[in-house]
């Protein structure tokens, strides 16, 4: 190549003796080597970042596979039915009342003279409670007493007559006949006595329901008259409730009719008697299910020494049920389908099996389970209503493992 070519193309050859002054050749020979050098850093650098591109883009596309993976499972949290055990209770509202409860009335009639106790007050058997004046019956019982008496004075004229009739039959101065005018004459003179001391006698007992008396202990709960007013015997004067011992009436739903039995201790509570409980017990029970209510009512005998408990106030019985044979599941492992109520069971690999089952009484947060699984079956909890034989899911550990 001549020196006129390199001059055409601006490079000048290197001047190989430093002293000649040809140095501009060589620095472009440098800064070509430098640009190349520096489009090799570059090409590398390309590299690279295409490289971490590529490494990135496999890296989210692993990332997303996971985390897809990761959402179409589904967790769930199992739980195993647990034997039905003692302890189980029913509690059921009911009212006080008293143990021997009477509306007292006056079997006789007129008007009130006084009245002796007053509502709140305690009585005894026996106690007079009010006193009424009664002018017609004490009229009539006069009048019984001389119907009475004039009955006595005709039967004892008939039997003087009858005697002397009999002293003349025997002289044969009457006829048979005639004497026995004279007997029957006794003995209807003997029945009209009869009839007129009974009578006698019911007005003087009628006399005697002018005063009322307590026909048992207990307490005055209502008084309905004062004095003066006109009392007959469908006007009730007062109220009488025995409060020891009282009487619950619970009706009990027939699903528990046959777990409840007499003799049952049971809890009576009262809202208003916070952090006390009274202990009763059943004392009997009707022994057959009202149509109507489909509930077994029950009695229960509840004690009240101290009178804390008033009839009439509305408590909570709380009735101990007996162990049954049943098991107890929550109630959020139920799913209602068109076959029925069932269950999601899960075994060891997390497959799930809906099974039927039959419920009993429902507690609340649990239900029994009367038929349909055991007690080493898994139960889903809250199982979604998507959910089918064959799934599989991912079981988390389960805290509250009965």
């Amino acid at each position: 190549m001549t020196q006129q070519h390199h001059s055409a193309l601006g490079l000048h050859p290197i001047e190989l003796n430093p002293g000649t002054g040809h140095v501009e050749l060589l620095k472009r020979r440098q800064i070509v080597r430098r640009t190349q050098i520096a489009g090799l850093v570059i090409l590398v650098l390309l590299a690279l970042g295409a490289l971490r591109t590529v490494l990135s883009r496999m890296a989210n596309a692993r990332a997303l596979e996971t985390t897809s993976t990761e959402q179409t499972r589904q967790y769930v949290k199992t739980t195993l039915a647990k034997r039905v055990g003692a302890g189980q209770t029913l509690a059921l509202p009911g009212t006080l009342q008293g143990f021997v409860q009477a509306p007292i009335a006056a079997r006789a009639n007129g008007y009130l003279k006084r009245w002796t106790k007053d509502i709140g007050a305690k009585v005894a058997k026996g106690e007079l409670l009010a006193e009424i004046e009664t002018p017609e019956i004490d009229q009539q019982l006069s009048q019984a007493m001389a119907a009475r008496e004039q009955a006595a004075a005709n039967l004892s004229l008939a039997k003087s007559t009858a005697e002397r009739w009999e002293s003349l039959r025997k002289k044969d101065v009457v006829s048979q006949q005639d004497l026995d005018e004279r007997r029957s004459a006794v003995a209807q003179s003997q029945a009209n006595l009869a009839a007129a001391e009974a009578n006698m006698q019911r007005l003087r007992q009628t006399e005697d329901f002018k005063r009322v008396v307590a026909p048992f202990a207990g307490v005055i709960t209502r008084r309905n008259v004062d004095v003066g007013d006109l009392i007959d015997s469908s006007h009730p004067l007062f109220m009488l409730s025995q409060t020891d011992p009282l009487r619950v009436y619970v009706n009990v739903p027939q699903a528990y009719a046959q777990l409840v039995k007499t003799g049952q201790q049971v809890v009576v509570t009262q809202a208003e008697l916070r952090g006390q409980r009274f202990l009763g017990q059943v004392a009997r029970t009707s022994a057959s299910i009202d149509a109507a209510t489909r509930t077994l009512q029950l009695e229960v005998a509840l004690p009240n020494h101290a009178g804390l408990l008033l009839p009439g106030a509305y408590v909570q019985v709380a009735l101990p049920l007996q162990a049954s044979q049943s098991l107890l599941a929550p109630t959020n492992t139920l799913l209602f389908r068109g076959e029925g109520t069932m269950v999601a069971v899960v075994d060891a690999q997390g497959r799930v099996t809906l099974r039927r089952v039959t419920v009993g009484r429902n507690l609340g947060t649990e239900f029994e389970v009367l038929d349909g699984i055991t007690e080493t079956d898994r139960l889903v909890l809250n199982p979604p209503d998507w959910l089918s034989d064959g799934q599989t899911l991912v079981l988390t550990p389960d805290k509250d493992k009965p």
